[in-house]
């Protein structure tokens, strides 16, 4: 028994296409026309913390911790846990601050280039 708590160093959110499939909520998904500028919600299963001072990478995740390379740089605005029935979540809104093209590097690690 213990506090489960995860760090995370990115958000990794699902394909627009499992919400269209009916197998995720809207706000587990990157949205289908992102922009930069924009203002999204996201949801996430668990406990989760995220770096609210700078800007972090968004990537593709298709689940088991397989992950794209980053497509947007963001900014975490908020974040909320909750339980709903007896499972918890992290929900919250992230600003989209640069979409980043598939061949460009835009992060060194933690780090913003």
């Amino acid at each position: 028994m213990g506090i489960k708590i995860e760090f995370n160093p990115d958000l990794a959110l699902r394909n627009y296409s499992e919400y269209e499939a009916g197998k995720r909520k809207k706000e587990e998904c990157i949205p289908r026309d992102m922009k930069a500028g924009g203002v999204y919600s996201f949801l996430k299963l668990g406990q989760r913390n995220y770096w609210l001072e700078g800007e972090i990478p968004l990537l593709e995740t298709k689940g088991g911790e397989s992950l794209s390379l980053p497509l947007a740089s963001i900014q975490i605005l908020e974040t909320a846990h909750f339980s709903d029935n007896g499972v918890i979540y992290t929900k919250g809104t992230y600003k989209v601050k640069e979409l980043i093209p598939i061949d460009e590097v835009k992060f060194n690690g933690f780090a913003k280039l």
